[in-house]
């Protein structure tokens, strides 16, 4: 049995978290003009933050031309005087503090804690809150298919294979399961949602937010992942899963991008 275990021993992570576990407010944001590097573009530009405590190498979303897309903050200014109307805002930063215990399995790190890496705070990594105005409704036929048979999921050919080629390309970053229901996102031309009920062995009310009207790649892909981990879980941590009935697992890479990239302080432990 191998694990892997992430210290953050960061004052300004000591502080948040002393202030969840008493209930205080956030840090309080500090305004700064912020100069963001974004990797998919190979661009850095100049924005105005009001809402944040900012430092570099935090992962933060933007307003503007390059809104949805991830970038690194690489510099920060606090002694500025700006023309507003000539700066666009950063909107979120992503909860990139990671503290727990996890498992090897397969090309993945497991975790049975729900607290080490709950959904909420990996969906922050690759999305920006959805807007207030933005309004989402889903509904399902109530139909399944048994998890140990992906045939009976009725999907294209085609979008069998390139499901296929997520799942062996590691793009089902994270997947968890909470009681009956699972939760993963897949990053293809941007990160996708994708959540299911699981139960008895069957799947249930799949549904993804790429809104395709039939089975898609993406929620293959996840189907394949979960099928995976669980086979690994089953066979080498078994008593660790029915005493929790949870498990939340993301992609080796991935974790250690997010996790590490930026950070200049805490501990990894073997």
């Amino acid at each position: 049995m191998y694990k892997i275990g992430f210290t953050d021993f960061s004052e300004e992570y000591r502080k948040a978290t002393e202030e969840e576990h008493f209930g205080c407010h956030e840090i309080a944001p500090r305004k700064s003009v912020v100069c963001v590097y974004f990797p998919s573009r190979n661009m850095k530009l100049s924005y105005y933050n009001d809402s944040f405590d900012l430092k570099r190498g935090d992962l933060v979303f933007v307003e503007g031309k390059l809104e949805g897309l991830r970038g690194r903050v690489v510099d920060v200014t606090y002694n500025f005087k700006i023309k507003l109307s000539d700066y666009k805002r950063v909107i979120s930063v992503a909860d990139t503090n990671v503290r727990g215990e996890f498992f090897f399995a397969g090309s993945h790190f497991v975790t049975f804690d729900r607290s080490t890496l709950p959904y909420d705070k990996v969906v922050t990594w690759f999305k920006a809150p959805e807007k207030e105005d933005e309004v989402f409704v889903s509904g399902n036929d109530d139909s399944g298919f048994p998890l140990s048979n992906l045939g009976a999921m009725k999907i294209s050919r085609n979008a069998a294979d390139r499901g296929h080629d997520y799942y062996r390309e590691n793009r089902v970053r994270y997947l968890s399961l909470d009681g009956t229901h699972v939760r993963g996102i897949v990053e293809g031309s941007r990160p996708y949602e994708v959540e299911c009920d699981y139960i008895d062995g069957e799947i249930r009310n799949l549904v993804c937010d790429c809104f395709c009207s039939e089975p898609c790649k993406h929620g293959f892909a996840v189907m394949l992942q979960l099928k995976e981990t669980l086979e690994l879980i089953e066979k080498h941590y078994p008593e660790r899963f029915e005493e929790m009935r949870y498990f939340a697992s993301v992609c080796k890479g991935t974790l250690l991008d997010f996790a590490m990239e930026g950070k200049e302080t805490g501990s990894i432990v073997f």
